[in-house]
């Protein structure tokens, strides 16, 4: 007995030895957590002075003029990034043919890496920091390129969308360096310049580095908002098929007087057909559309109880006298959950000032179909044509219809039980007192499809801009509380997330214990 008794006691030790140090680095933990935090606070100042700095770089990817201040903004950033110690390699994105035939370099991709320490998880941030074109003369109450602080708001292009998410990103990871503490995860970046335009290459980038990301275990996103003035989390997005239906009835433009009533006129062909692809209620008339979304399951459907959505703000804010559902639930399920069918407009037909008794010889409709998980852009594809063809031919018109997608962007949703998912609830409840929404976009964002796909990663898009923070509108800002709460943010999201993949790699490891031996039998 006394054998097994002394065998025990070595283990006992070690036992105790681990729950008195429990509290002592809960302790250290709460400390570190409390420096990170005035650390922020005491270099807010600073931190907002970089945004205004890299605010005032017209970044603007759309416009080849800006090209060159668009390469310097990604200069300028893989620079503040090596600033952290970190390895920096600019990555050659190729040559963009611009509509005249003429060719120019596109900016250079960032690909970044700080800490391999093997025990550690590794996060890869994505970002962006060229934008959307911006002129005073648009409607900007200030220079949208001179960053202006007004009743707690900074102003400016790019503020929220992306430069102000990616600084505080930075600012995170600084913080930890001049404190001398230790990072508690691996990082890495890919930031990228031509975001705003559809990110060319970007696929080819992270198929053309797979070794760049095979020891990352999550991706983070910071490129949307929230849904309204309470934090949100976000794990899932709508696709996009964009059709385009073109109609033509001849090779020139018709006299109404003259020709009307006597042919088969395309714009009378293309109205009924577009008439015919949704009724009033917004319900999708293409059979068999519906099929493949995913069936709304009890533990989703509690996921909206919670979420913070002012209905007549909404409305209010949107300038819309009435929405075409009357419950929050309902609406955000149509909004983020179930397809949508819309109408973008018809080209070629009249559509100035005044009258113009014309009769247009072709005509192309375009609209869009918002997807959801599950549904397939092939099937959408076939199930469009078909039903179009289907319904043309009821006209009996000798006009020719041709049907295209122009688009197809497939939808995105996260597992919200992953560990990177748990660790931002965490650390937004410890930054900003609440539980966070967990939400849906309703519009389409192909990157972070196309990272969980090409990565084969986790990923997770954590918002820290405002629901009214105007991005890719006039006056864009991002709020000072935002942007320095965003920052102590990121820096606890590193710390929480240490804590929850050491204890993933715990439950994983094979037991070298075994039971008799805890229990000193």
């Amino acid at each position: 007995m006394q054998g097994k008794m002394g065998q025990s006691a070595p283990l006992t030790m070690i036992l105790i030895l681990q729950f008195i140090m429990l509290p002592l680095e809960a302790n250290a933990s709460e400390k570190l957590v409390e420096d990170l935090f005035h650390y922020i606070d005491a270099h807010q100042d600073d931190f907002v002075q970089n945004l205004k700095d890299w605010v005032s770089v017209p970044s603007d990817s759309s416009d080849p003029q800006f090209r060159q201040e668009l390469i310097r903004m990604i200069q300028m950033t893989a620079e503040r990034i090596r600033t952290l110690g970190a390895s920096v390699e600019l990555v050659d994105m190729g040559l963009e043919t611009l509509h005249g035939g003429q060719t120019i370099k596109f900016p250079p991709a960032i690909l970044a890496q700080l800490g391999n320490d093997t025990d550690k998880a590794t996060v890869c941030f994505y970002g962006h920091v060229d934008i959307q074109p911006a002129k005073k003369e648009d409607g900007w109450k200030t220079d949208p390129y001179t960053m202006t602080e007004t009743n707690g708001n900074l102003y400016g292009r790019g503020a929220t969308d992306n430069k102000g998410p990616v600084l505080a990103w930075i600012h995170a990871i600084d913080t930890y360096i001049a404190l001398k503490k230790d990072i508690p995860v691996n990082l890495k970046f890919i930031i990228e310049g031509v975001e705003e335009t559809g990110s060319p290459g970007l696929e080819e980038l992270l198929t053309g580095h797979e070794d760049f990301f095979s020891d990352v275990d999550y991706v983070v996103i910071s490129d949307n908002v929230w849904l309204s003035r309470k934090p949100a989390l976000t794990y899932g997005t709508r696709g996009n098929a964009y059709f385009f239906i073109e109609v033509e009835s001849g090779t020139k433009d018709l006299h109404s007087g003259t020709f009307g009533g006597i042919i088969h006129e395309a714009m009378r062909d293309m109205v009924y057909l577009l008439a015919s692809l949704v009724d009033t209620s917004g319900h999708i008339l293409i059979p068999g559309i519906y099929d493949d979304v995913a069936p709304l399951t009890e533990e989703e459907n509690k996921l909206y109880e919670n979420i913070d959505f002012d209905m007549e703000e909404h409305k209010n804010n949107t300038e819309v006298n009435t929405f075409l559902y009357n419950t929050k639930e309902e609406i955000l399920q149509h909004l983020w959950r179930y397809p949508s069918l819309s109408i973008h407009g018809i080209e070629g037909a009249f559509a100035g000032t005044g009258t113009k008794t014309v009769i247009p010889s072709k005509v192309i409709g375009k609209f869009s179909i918002r997807q959801v998980p599950n549904m397939k852009i092939p099937v959408v594809e076939k199930l469009v044509k078909k039903y179009l063809e289907d319904e043309f031919a009821k006209l009996k018109s000798p006009n020719k219809l041709t049907v295209s997608l122009e688009i197809g962007a497939m939808p995105w949703v996260a597992n919200v039980d992953d560990p990177q998912y748990e660790a931002a609830k965490i650390a937004i409840r410890k930054v900003f007192g609440v539980t966070p929404d967990m939400i849906r976009d309703g519009s389409t964002i192909p990157l972070a499809r196309t990272f969980q796909d090409l990565t084969k990663k986790r990923v997770m898009m954590l918002p820290i801009g405002g629901a009214d923070d105007g991005e890719h509108s006039q006056n864009e800002k991002i709020s000072r509380s935002n942007y320095i709460q965003g920052t102590k943010l990121f820096a606890l999201f590193f710390l929480e997330l240490s804590k929850l993949h050491e204890d993933f790699q715990i439950k994983s490891k094979p037991k070298n214990v075994k039971i008799s031996q805890l229990v000193g039998c």
